[in-house]
């Protein structure tokens, strides 16, 4: 399948429709927010002046002196589109763009991938002398996470106590077990074997936000340099036409957005320089580097260690009350070395700021979950492991050259840097989160890794800090 986007508009339900609830366009139901800035005389007298039989029209001839360019005002123009077949790194891509969005992807954890799924070479711009290599590349990749899952698979039937399931539902033969343990099952062979998926591979992304939100992301994919960005910023405009046309003269390329992004491009190609050569051991190496977790907190002046510690007094669960103090509370956490793997994850947290310069520092593929024995099949599944390192390898050489098509060879098991940063009370959540019932093993160890900074300074929050042990669900 080949890309696709569909904007996808809301109806009012039949009990909205029976209680005589107005419908109004996109666009008029921000105009008529609007409105209220000009006047007080309420949404009827609003209404009144708005022509059922020619919404659209309505909203030029009715609110014209609104400047709909104004982002306040694109803020309140709702749109819902599904974005069919982009690649894994697009789909990073436009979460890193739009923290902020409510919507979905396709996941790993429960969808098993081929080789058929791959997005075209010609279609991401790989050039066409190495479009040969890339393939073959692709092909290993594919079939080391094939094997990789039937490996997991038969460790964990013949080793069900890895995957840490509840005895009672081991022991249980209805029906709903039997499906639930299988489901278990499953995505512990999937949350291993995903480090050998390419991030050329196609997923799906549906997301919801205002026109505001598409523009700005449109903006910065016909800014960017590479073609599949381009095609999908295209699309995504030609989609918000139906239901914000008036927004289209913003979608477009900015002149800026090309320039700063060429800027950060050579700040990561200059840094893979760098990290080739001090980080070229870790990109061959034979077994995971475990990755250095790094923590700074900035509180006010006026806070105390009790203060901190006050502040989740009434933390129940991480929906739960946190203080001020903690509100007010900097916090900087980054590890040097994360797989886009876990990445994707991470990068999802709404708050604050995240950064991760895509120069290969490593590559991860569980290799510290491999059991004790048999020999021979550690040995087998460590040689899976070249494939990682080989990917990982030829990315870094065309990154450090300049090519920014590198970022299609890399797989999930490729390792970056990554920093968040923060408030405490947000960290906090995250951490909760991130450790809790149904984490993945992988992230829940690093967060695990920056809560032991974290209880360094702050040790008074141990056990106020609900921090899980990512039980499976």
């Amino acid at each position: 399948m080949s890309l696709k986007v569909t904007q996808v508009a809301l109806r009012a339900t039949e009990s909205s429709r029976s209680a005589g609830r107005p419908e109004l366009t996109p666009e008029l139901l921000a105009a008529s927010g609007a409105r209220y800035s000009r006047n007080n005389d309420g949404l009827d007298a609003i209404l009144a002046k708005i022509d059922p039989e020619d919404l659209d029209k309505s909203v030029d001839s009715i609110f014209r002196m609104i400047d709909y360019g104004h982002q306040s005002i694109a803020d309140m123009v709702p749109v819902a589109m599904f974005i069919d077949s982009i690649s894994i790194w697009l789909a990073y891509y436009i979460w890193s763009i739009c923290p902020t969005a409510s919507g979905q992807e396709s996941s790993t954890r429960y969808i098993k991938l081929s080789v058929d799924g791959l997005i075209p070479p010609e279609e991401l711009g790989i050039p066409t002398d190495t479009i040969d290599n890339w393939r073959k590349q692709m092909e290993a990749a594919f079939a080391a996470y094939t094997e990789a899952i039937t490996f997991w698979n038969g460790h964990a039937e013949q080793n069900p106590e890895v995957m840490r399931i509840p005895r009672t539902l081991l022991d249980d033969t209805t029906e709903k077990a039997v499906r639930q343990l299988a489901r278990m099952r499953r995505n512990y062979a999937f949350d291993r074997a995903r480090y050998f998926l390419p991030v050329a591979a196609a997923t799906n992304v549906m997301l919801i936000m205002s026109a505001r939100g598409w523009v700005h992301l449109c903006q910065q994919l016909l800014s960017h340099a590479l073609p599949e960005a381009q095609h999908l910023g295209s699309a995504i405009r030609e989609e918000l036409s139906l239901s914000a046309p008036r927004m289209l003269r913003h979608a477009e390329t900015k002149a800026s957005l090309v320039r700063g992004l060429a800027q950060e491009f050579e700040r990561v190609r200059h840094r893979a320089e760098l990290d080739r050569s001090t980080h070229l051991t870790n990109l061959v190496s034979s077994f995971d580097r475990p990755p250095v977790a790094s923590l700074e907190v900035i509180p006010p002046p006026e806070v105390s260690l009790d203060d901190i510690a006050s502040d989740l007094a009434f933390h129940e669960n991480r929906y739960a009350w946190v203080g001020t103090f903690l509100q007010r509370t900097s916090v900087r956490f980054s590890w040097d070395a994360v797989t886009m793997a876990e990445i994707r994850d991470l990068n999802r947290h709404r708050t604050g700021t995240k950064y991760a310069p895509l120069s290969p520092r490593g590559f991860y593929c569980a290799t510290d979950e491999l059991p004790s024995a048999p020999i021979e099949n550690n040995r087998r599944y460590h040689r899976l492991a070249d494939t990682g390192r080989s990917a990982s390898l030829i990315a870094s050489l065309q990154l450090s050259q300049g090519d920014p098509t590198y970022i299609y060879w890399t797989l999930l098991g490729t390792q970056y840097p990554f920093e968040h940063v923060t408030t405490a009370d947000k960290f906090i959540y995250e951490a909760e989160l991130r450790t809790g019932t149904g984490a993945h093993y992988r992230y829940a160890r690093h967060l695990h890794d920056v809560l032991a900074l974290w209880y360094e300074r702050f040790p008074s929050t141990r056990g106020l800090v609900i921090e899980g042990s990512a039980e499976p669900e």
